[in-house]
């Protein structure tokens, strides 16, 4: 999933802080604002995969235009499925059936069924690994 949320960033004793109004708890900073940008998108990400597997509501964002803030407001791009691609790698065992026939067929073939049954799901679902 994609989101875009509004992020306020103030400069405060040489750091950039980062703040999310919409997003309770969700704060950041960098040393620079090329690193505070970075940091936002991650602890964004971070927060709403959170949302995502907890089965949370997740909140609508503000206009930008509506957030008065002391440094400057812009917009922080989060994709959830980007972030569980590079950080949640685990592997989940399946249990699964298929017809005897087509086992000993694959099994002879020397089908690694777990490579396949990866790249199937990755395809119906139109993402790459």
């Amino acid at each position: 999933m994609k989101y875009v949320y509004p992020a306020i960033f103030v400069e405060d004793d040489g750091k950039i802080g980062v703040d999310f109004p919409d997003i309770k708890g969700c704060h950041t900073f960098g040393d620079n604002l090329a690193e505070a940008m970075e940091m936002a998108k991650d602890a964004l990400e971070m927060m709403l995969v959170s949302y995502e597997d907890d089965g949370q509501e997740i909140p609508a964002p503000s206009k930008i235009k509506d957030i008065k803030a002391a440094g400057f407001v812009s917009y922080v791009l989060a994709d959830t499925n980007e972030w569980r691609r590079e950080f949640d790698s685990r592997a989940v065992k399946k249990t699964l059936s298929i017809p005897s026939w087509l086992n000993s067929m694959a099994e002879r073939a020397a089908i690694n069924f777990s490579q396949t049954l990866q790249e199937a799901l990755c395809q119906k679902l139109g993402v790459s690994l």
